[in-house]
């Protein structure tokens, strides 16, 4: 493992705690795998439903 990585984590944040957590996807080519923006809110398809 490469020891030369600066952690992002908190000092001293519980990450065990209940919280909500967001996730960035990023897709091959940036495909619009699970929807589009369209006039500037998410429309997902049936893959971002399921993922959803």
């Amino acid at each position: 493992m490469n020891s030369n990585r600066r952690s992002i984590r908190l000092p001293g944040y519980d990450y065990a705690s209940a919280g909500w957590y967001f996730v960035t996807i990023c897709c091959h080519k940036r495909q619009n795998l699970f929807g589009e923006i369209q006039q500037g809110e998410m429309v997902l398809n049936a893959a971002g439903e399921m993922v959803e």
